[in-house]
């Protein structure tokens, strides 16, 4: 979630998924002062990350039974180069995806361009869907996501998941942003998350069936662009 304050952007991000936030991990790009401990401390929460806390933060969150608090300093974060995986016999590397897109740079595939605010919302959404494992789909608005499906081996299953935390979580999917980490080799996954409400998506392109996908996107007067690169987390 992403707000005017960090409560509000907490209160966004819990309540896409308040099941699965049960004893989550919690990161804050600004100091938790007083007021957000006294709202975290009422749930269970394993681990809260961010650039500090204010005293009265700490003393109210060091209360909290086998919480931890993590501080790390902005300025000095960053991704590292190279992502290693290991298997047996061995170990596979890899560049670490660390690509910044200008989603406003995408080309545009539909008869229809997006409005500001799907623009927002797009770019809410690639930046999201980059943190998500693969097969990924991504719904968002332009300040909160709505529903993620993950690690599915079909995209047309990590898109019927999304929808379904979405409407678990009582959130609306009408006139929502959609992010997919690859292409939509079939327009199925297209017309899934269209029938669920969205009406701008962002997905690489690069299908050999790119055309009935957007044929599909024209048809329902929605909004595609394509970024050109995927992000296919493993």
């Amino acid at each position: 979630g992403t707000a005017e304050n960090l409560s509000e952007a907490h209160k966004l991000a819990r309540s896409t998924d308040p099941v699965s936030s049960f004893g989550s991990i919690i990161s804050f790009n600004r100091v938790v002062d007083a007021a957000l401990a006294e709202e975290l401390a009422s749930f269970f929460t394993e681990c809260i990350v961010a650039p500090g806390f204010e005293d009265g933060a700490l003393q109210r969150l060091r209360k909290k039974k086998n919480l931890r608090l993590l501080t790390f300093n902005p300025d000095r974060f960053s991704m590292p180069e190279w992502d290693v995986k290991v298997l047996s016999g061995g170990f596979l590397v890899q560049e670490t995806d660390r690509r910044r897109d200008d989603v406003r740079r995408a080309r545009v595939v539909t008869k229809r361009t997006p409005t500001e605010e799907e623009w927002q919302a797009l770019d809410f959404a690639w930046k999201t869907v980059r943190h998500v494992k693969s097969n990924a789909i991504v719904f968002t608005n332009a300040r909160q996501t709505l529903g993620i499906g993950a690690g599915q081996m079909s995209r047309v299953d990590s898109t019927e998941i999304a929808i379904k935390k979405a409407q678990n979580a009582a959130l609306s999917l009408k006139n929502s942003a959609v992010a997919s980490d690859a292409f939509f080799p079939f327009k199925d996954g297209v017309e899934a998350l269209i029938a669920a409400g969205a009406t701008a998506v962002i997905q690489p392109g690069g299908s050999i069936r790119d055309e009935e996908v957007i044929e599909a996107a024209d048809k329902a007067g929605i909004t595609m662009v394509f970024s050109g690169s995927r992000h296919f987390k493993h």
